[in-house]
């Protein structure tokens, strides 16, 4: 159901932020994680649960991917654009931080202390975003016109099917800077091996070599802080050097190998080296939102974000229905050859070869007396 509307709501949300502002959004998607865990903490009967599942189902529709998108175009409006790869690098590293540090905290908390904590760290981000954050986008005053459509949902609903359908044709038809659609296409092929190795990942694991919660948990600490590390300190060290494109290409090429590694493990010792390459895979996302953000103009990072946020949503629904059949059967004893992870290989490869397909990106201008960001970075 989240992956269903996930594909049409990234894109939307990603528009709306454009036209209304990251403020009001920001503080919108964020807010709704609040409500399922507050009924569950409140109370934990099988009523209540039900009704966390569809508060939860909402507030993920809503929050889930769209909360990073919106944030990595908040930063684009903010941050000269040789140095976006930096700022992003460092964003997706605090994620991946505070991905950690709920882990720990679910570690040694108390139980009973579990909902406070979480609830008051929930509370404690849109309160600090309304007492601190400063609104990047330039509102067009609202016409007489415009409140009139207001009035009438069928043309708000014409309205924005016609915002969508333009946003969907800059990216189809962009013919001498086909940038956004080829990183559509490598987002779209990545996402899926993506997905599909962690769908059959810890079945696998646990089939072959018996893992059980303990060294999933293991793997996951060493995914974690080694992507704290290559994402805040390794990325923005290189990025000046070699560049979005290739960094795109050296994360893809560590996931094929981290695929490697896990469909072709002959002892329980070699996932935890695959997961090494997991510590440059993580590198993807960043170098992505650098080049989505290079290519869309400064009035559409939400829109460039988002329809590439829909993008992926739409591999994540689709992967599970593909891949899982294609995994199983080369797991299964009826394989046409012994290749555990070709599935997953297969379709990296094909994200791989999109991402050399890439531009490199121009050099930025920071001296143009016309750019739009400059009052904002002045401000800043």
């Amino acid at each position: 159901v989240v992956g269903i509307f996930k594909m049409v709501v990234l894109p939307l949300l990603g528009q709306l932020a454009d036209e209304h502002g990251r403020k009001p959004l920001l503080l919108l998607t964020i807010s709704t994680s609040i409500f399922p865990f507050a009924i569950l903490a409140w109370n934990q009967s099988t009523g209540f649960v039900y009704v966390y599942y569809v508060l939860r189902i909402i507030s993920f529709i809503l929050s889930q991917g769209s909360v990073l998108c919106i944030a990595i175009a908040y930063a684009a409006d903010v941050v000269e654009e040789n140095k976006r790869a930096a700022a992003f690098s460092w964003i997706t590293g605090l994620c991946a931080a505070s991905h950690v540090l709920g882990n720990l905290l679910a570690l040694f908390l108390p139980e009973k202390y579990i909902f406070p904590v979480s609830i008051a760290l929930l509370i404690f981000c849109p309160v600090y975003m309304q007492l601190f954050l400063v609104e990047t986008v330039k509102l067009a005053p609202k016409r007489d016109q415009d409140s009139a459509c207001l009035t009438t949902p069928i043309k708000i609903i014409q309205k924005r099917y016609k915002s969508m359908k333009d946003a969907a044709t800059i990216v189809n038809e962009q013919v001498i800077f086909p940038t956004l659609r080829r990183v559509s296409l490598v987002s779209f092929f990545f996402e899926s091996g993506k997905s599909g190795i962690n769908f059959v990942l810890m079945y696998y694991l646990k089939e072959v070599f018996g893992f059980d919660k303990n060294e999933f948990s293991e793997i996951l600490m060493l995914v974690g802080f080694g992507s704290i590390i290559s994402q805040m300190l390794v990325l923005p060290l290189i990025n000046p050097l070699v560049g979005e494109k290739v960094i795109l290409c050296i994360g893809i090429l560590a996931s094929i190998a981290y695929a490697l590694f896990n469909g072709l493990a002959w002892a329980p010792w070699v996932p935890f080296m695959g997961a090494t390459f997991k510590v440059v895979v993580v590198l993807v996302r960043p170098a992505t939102y650098a080049i989505i953000s290079r290519a869309s103009s400064s009035n559409d990072h939400g829109k460039g974000q988002g329809f590439v946020a829909g993008v992926e949503s739409l591999s994540s629904l689709l992967s599970p229905l593909v891949m899982s059949p294609l995994t199983s059967w080369f797991l299964s004893s009826s394989a046409p050859f012994n290749c555990k992870g070709f599935s997953i290989i297969y379709v990296c490869m094909i994200s791989l070869c999109f991402a050399c397909l890439l531009e490199p990106g121009a050099p930025s201008s920071n001296n143009s007396e016309d750019d739009i960001e400059s009052p904002l970075l002045s401000e800043s």
